[in-house]
């Protein structure tokens, strides 16, 4: 599970990997979230109206795609 305090450490890392799992969020999207205080809060939300995901299941969602980047990254190092 990926929690706030990572997400936002890491949004550049994770902007990098959204349109390979949603293709919906556009460069305007993620400008929106750039801009956010709350980058979690602000993407959960966009993932909500973008996908009719419930708020856990874009957060379980969120996690997954680290968990893909992370281990798609330790297999590298």
């Amino acid at each position: 599970m990926m929690n706030r305090a990572i997400f936002e450490e890491k949004w550049t890392l994770i902007r990098g990997q959204i349109n390979a799992k949603w293709n919906l969020m556009v460069e305007y999207d993620l400008i929106k979230v750039d801009k956010a205080d709350m980058k979690f809060d602000k993407f959960t939300t966009m993932l909500q109206v973008k996908y009719g995901y419930t708020r856990q299941n874009a957060r379980d969602e969120i996690g997954k795609l680290w968990a893909e980047y992370e281990a798609k990254n330790k297999s590298k190092a």
